[in-house]
């Protein structure tokens, strides 16, 4: 039987191989997933082979984890107003999303990028005739590649809604992107969904500016910092600033029913000795009303 409700999952540890990731997840009680298909901090990685596309799909069949979701390298810069590094970029965006397609993985998220020394404006030209590029030579029609909201850090881009519309709006095959929030990142760049008023309002004008439609996965961390504080710390559900409540309307809101709720929180053990994931996974559907 299909499963009702919202999908849970937590990003997972890939060591030692990519199907690793799925029996962690299913021990700590997932429905979905997330993982790294390189390594996060590297540019290069050696080519998956035909053994590793084979494990790793035997392993989601075998555990039924679905959606997956991959998170691109921390490396990546599409706003960089360096033209070697944003090449750079592009081709590490161009090879993890041909990672996906191998493996069958349904999304590829990854932060925008950051101006740096440019302008805004500069900046979502550059990610959007980047993504362009990303599209021109991409083979993969299957993954689609979703762009992260982020706490607006320094000269970050996308901690505002208009600036992602805008690089939608700018690339020429909007339809191969998508959008995912983080609540963490949403809180620390301003919008604050703590009580039911200021969620509705944020989700109007998520809906207005961007379309909810777009929106595929939504990373529920809590924040260690203050609204807007443009810094990005994540903290446990329900421990950090946003509280409960901020996080059962976005898991009640049945907009987003299809949509799967990844954890990206701390990992460790609680003081009981119990998974921090598994913990942070039960909070979460104790919000969910019936």
């Amino acid at each position: 039987m299909a499963k009702q409700g919202p999908r849970f999952g937590a990003h997972m540890s890939a060591a030692g191989g990519l199907e690793n990731a799925f029996d962690a997840g299913t021990a700590v009680g997932c429905d979905c997933l997330q993982i790294f298909v390189k390594n996060q901090r590297q540019w290069r990685a050696p080519p998956l082979n035909s053994d590793q596309i084979k494990r790793y799909r035997e392993a989601q069949q075998r555990t039924g984890l679905t959606p997956v979701i991959a998170h691109g390298s921390y490396l990546l810069n599409l706003a960089s107003p360096e033209p070697p590094k944003r090449k750079q970029s592009v081709a590490a965006l161009i090879d993890e999303h041909r990672r996906c397609a191998a493996l069958g993985v349904d999304y590829l998220v990854f932060h925008p990028g950051a101006h740096m020394d440019g302008t805004e404006k500069e900046g979502i030209k550059r990610i959007a005739r980047s993504l362009d590029e990303v599209s021109r030579r991409g083979t993969n029609e299957t993954t689609m590649i979703l762009l992260e909201t982020t706490a607006g850090q320094g000269t970050a881009i996308g901690h505002r809604f208009e600036q992602l519309a805008a690089i939608l709006e700018r690339a020429k095959h909007p339809q191969h992107y998508g959008i995912c929030l983080d609540t963490c990142h949403l809180f620390a760049a301003g919008y604050d969904f703590r009580r039911p008023d200021g969620y509705a309002g944020m989700i109007d004008e998520l809906d207005r500016i961007v379309g909810l439609s777009n929106v595929k996965c939504i990373h529920v961390n809590d924040s260690k910092k203050e609204l807007g504080s443009r810094v990005d710390r994540h903290d446990h559900i329900g421990k950090g600033k946003i509280g409960k409540e901020g996080f059962a309307h976005f898991v009640n809101d049945r907009r987003f029913r299809d949509v799967p709720f990844i954890l990206e929180t701390p990992k460790g053990k609680d003081g009981r000795g119990s998974d921090l994931d598994k913990v942070n996974l039960k909070r979460l559907r104790g919000l969910v009303r019936n």
